[in-house]
């Protein structure tokens, strides 16, 4: 897959406090452009032989597919379950310029560089 293939990742948390800092922390790191924060859900799993209802908070994070296996370690690392959902789909259509701006926000940091701005704050 091509690294700069633009990804849409997938997971969720028990709930809002958490995923507001794994968000932030996924954004700060790069290692996403942005993550939307749902609303909460309810969730019917089998987990360990029984079947379980938990309500959760999904996260949809935008990043690049040469970012993924950093971001999935970060998720796995800052997850609270014992086995985190995380899944990732390729974006195979959308706005160039947005799928531009994700491809230069989900980069590795570059140390002499702070004007990177978001297309909402450079408007």
């Amino acid at each position: 897959m091509d690294e700069a293939q633009v990804l849409l990742v997938m997971t969720t948390l028990p709930d809002a406090a958490a995923a507001q800092s794994i968000a932030r922390e996924l954004v700060e790191q790069r290692l996403a452009a942005c993550v939307s924060i749902q609303s909460s859900c309810r969730s019917v799993y089998r987990w360990e032989g029984a079947v379980e209802t938990s309500d959760e908070v999904p996260l949809l994070i935008k990043t690049t597919s040469g970012r993924y296996p950093e971001l999935q370690a970060a998720l796995q690392a800052l997850h609270p379950y014992t086995l985190p959902e995380i899944i990732a789909w390729p974006v195979v259509q959308g706005l160039p310029g947005y799928l531009d701006w994700v491809r230069s926000e989900a980069i590795p940091e570059d140390p002499g560089s702070n004007d990177r701005l978001s297309p909402a704050v450079r408007e």
